[in-house]
């Protein structure tokens, strides 16, 4: 099983998870993805989150603000939190994983942790 497997599987055993993919943001390519529900496109969400990680770091460049590290951005829907982590590690640079959860049944601060315990290991 891929590296990439293991990490989606890690990702879908948060409370509440019903979706994760991973997106190479600069070509919006999804490199994998896992969806619970067959009406949520992770090909889509993909696409969709890469124009908000574009948008937040072009706003954050053209204001002058070079945080050295953006840990997390949260996406609030009606039912659903759409968690994207921009990966940091040098060799990971234009990645970020998207994990879609279940308003109702998500922890958002322990989903951010698990998230950075995910990105170690890829």
């Amino acid at each position: 099983m891929s590296t990439i497997q293991v990490a989606l599987d890690r990702a879908m055993r948060v409370e509440g998870a019903l979706g994760a993919v991973l997106v190479d943001y600069v070509s919006r390519m999804p490199l994998g993805s896992l969806s619970r529900r067959q009406d949520l496109d992770m090909n889509r969400a993909a696409h969709g989150c890469t124009d908000v990680v574009r948008a937040h770091l072009s706003a954050l460049n053209q204001s002058g603000c070079k945080p050295q590290q953006i840990e997390d951005i949260l996406v609030t829907f009606v039912g659903e939190l759409h968690l994207i982590r921009p990966l940091t590690r040098r060799t990971h640079e234009g990645l970020f994983l998207l994990l879609v959860l279940d308003r109702e049944r998500a922890h958002p601060d322990l989903a951010r942790k698990e998230l950075r315990g995910i990105e170690a290991l890829l």
